[in-house]
């Protein structure tokens, strides 16, 4: 555990010297603060605005750093070749992989608190009410965050850096569209098709299952059952993605 722990943390230093997540904060903080000039042009409406707006460049801003961050975690150390150096020390390929994970889970929640807080403030300043479905709606947003995280690294184990990334990006985008593919499993008949869109729905993360921003920014909280079961199912899909991901990479040869 030690060693996964210096790991994360230096992979967390690694992170922070990176600009590009300073400017990706500041981004949200301006898409958010954007919400509040939309809600002044609209007639009524203004605090589902800002709190629909808030969440969504939360989630957004989340997700670029979780592929694009994560793509590069076992990529770079490979192109460095400073993997060689650190596969020679007393430390297994598992510790190496989850260590990196867990430095990047650590960057996401630092910069998901920077941008809640942010969220928060914009929305108290537009006197908007701060209700509890606003946190579900946060929490379960970095639940995905995970999920997004482990299918970057889980790729980025055996392929390149611009394979990881699309193929991330299109696992994410099949995510949100689960329940679309299993209206098709069940309206389809053809049974191939059927076959198909019900193993695709079964084996890609159901990351619509994590999202309630729309209740959220309607001020209507989710039940606390729906809100632990979706949080089981994403920590469930990260651990097995992350444990796959070391079983590739202690098989891969450098």
């Amino acid at each position: 555990m030690y060693c996964v722990g210096v790991i994360a943390l230096n992979t967390f230093r690694e992170n922070l010297r990176d600009k590009i997540l300073y400017n990706l904060v500041l981004f949200s903080g301006l898409l958010i603060a954007a919400s509040l000039l939309l809600s002044s042009l609209s007639m009524g409406e203004q605090e589902k605005i800002v709190a629909d707006m808030g969440l969504a460049a939360i989630n957004f801003i989340g997700v670029v750093i979780a592929v694009f961050v994560g793509i590069g975690l076992v990529s770079k150390e490979i192109e460095r070749r400073t993997v060689y150096i650190i596969m020679a020390r007393p430390i297994s390929r598992a510790q190496f992989l989850v260590g990196k994970y867990l430095g990047l889970v650590l960057t996401l929640s630092v910069n998901l608190c920077i941008m809640l807080l942010v969220f928060l403030v914009t929305l108290w300043w537009s006197r908007g009410a701060l209700h509890a479905s606003l946190l579900q709606a946060v929490e379960l947003i970095f639940v995905e965050l995970l999920v997004v995280t482990a299918l970057a690294l889980f790729f980025s184990t055996f392929s390149s850096a611009m394979v990881s990334a699309s193929l991330t990006i299109g696992l994410y985008a099949i995510g949100h569209l689960s329940p679309d593919l299993k209206g098709i499993a069940e309206k389809s008949q053809n049974e191939v098709m059927t076959m198909v869109m019900t193993a695709i729905y079964y084996l890609c993360p159901n990351l619509e299952m994590l999202n309630v921003k729309g209740q959220a920014a309607a001020g209507v909280t989710v039940p606390l059952f729906y809100q632990l079961t979706a949080t089981a199912y994403g920590l469930c899909y990260a651990g097995v993605l992350l444990a796959m991901a070391c079983v590739i990479f202690q098989r891969r040869d450098f």
